[in-house]
């Protein structure tokens, strides 16, 4: 048995929670992942995965044994990368996740440039508005937008992404400029027909008292508003075609429409009552022990956006 890739195989399973998902990151079959985890315990006389149809899950001997293979791994990294010509560098495959609109603005022009600084980093994105299960699915880490719910995985807040009315000059001479969020009731409103991120609508921070003008930045009880209009679509990139072409007022992200606004194709509306920010977070599955070429790539990312213009300039 070879231990080292016994203790890596196992990892990987723990980790990914599947055969499968740790066969594929390995590019191999399922079968030689079982058969080094059965010859593991078989040598250790411990069983450390319960393995069912439908799911893999630790033993207490197994949870024990993961922090410390999850070490030793990271140590012989270590080791054979500080002997090498270039003393420690990012090596290995990253797969990454994003969804779609956002991912094609602004992370999908980002990796040529990471692998251009490390070029012994090969990389993979995949492009979904479909939360993916990063264990189930093999990815290293997700980039996503909005609210992050509580989970058992590990994220680091990016950025800051806010949502903005917006509308063209043209569609606001037409049809007036609303001074506030009740207004949009008679304006034609473009909403996404289904997006669990929206299924309460369109978020604004209004006076509790009713006085005053919103401000972004003070208090106030946030409301949301359930828009309605003629167009209605469960594409992101639609809505945004359809408000630039004049068809109606749209709640879009700052990443989205920045450029636009920077270009005066379109101009933010009600912005006293913005809500405030939610986030851009990379995900990934545990802290503890993270590859050198996925700490590079987060950084990377959280430099980049820090950037002052970044996502108005990369339209």
């Amino acid at each position: 048995m070879d231990k080292l890739k016994a203790f890596a195989s196992f990892v990987a399973v723990a980790t990914r929670g599947s055969l499968s998902a740790a066969a594929r990151a390995e590019g191999v079959a399922p079968a030689l992942i079982g058969r080094r985890i059965d010859a593991l315990e078989a040598h250790l006389g411990v069983k450390l995965l319960v393995r069912t149809t439908r799911r893999i899950s630790l033993t207490h001997e197994g949870s024990a044994f993961l922090e410390d293979c999850q070490r030793l791994l990271a140590d012989v990294a270590h080791a054979e990368a500080s002997v090498s010509a270039g003393g420690v560098r990012a090596a290995g495959h990253l797969r990454i996740t994003a969804p779609a609109g956002f991912g094609r603005r602004h992370v999908a022009p980002l990796l040529p440039q990471f692998h251009a600084a490390h070029p012994e980093v090969t990389l993979s994105l995949s492009l979904s508005d479909r939360v993916l299960d990063l264990a189930a699915e093999g990815f290293d880490c997700a980039v996503r937008v909005g609210d992050f719910p509580d989970s058992s995985l590990v994220s680091i807040r990016l950025a800051d992404n806010r949502r903005l009315c917006v509308a063209t000059p043209e569609y606001l001479q037409r049809r007036g400029t609303p001074q506030h969020p009740g207004e949009l009731a008679a304006h034609a409103c473009l909403a996404l027909s289904s997006e669990a991120a929206q299924t309460r609508g369109w978020a604004f921070r209004v006076p509790a008292s009713g006085g005053g003008t919103g401000g972004g930045s003070g208090g106030g009880e946030i409301v949301h508003f359930k828009p309605a209009g003629p167009l209605d679509c469960s594409d992101g990139q639609v809505l945004h075609d359809w408000c630039l072409a004049g068809h109606g007022i749209a709640w879009r992200s700052t990443w989205e429409v920045a450029a636009d606004i920077a270009a005066g194709r379109l101009v933010e509306v009600l912005a006293a009552y913005a809500a405030p920010p939610n986030g851009i977070y990379a995900v990934f599955l545990q802290r503890k022990h993270l590859p050198l070429r996925l700490r590079l790539w987060i950084d990377f990312l959280k430099h980049n956006y820090a950037q002052p213009g970044f996502f108005g300039q990369a339209a």
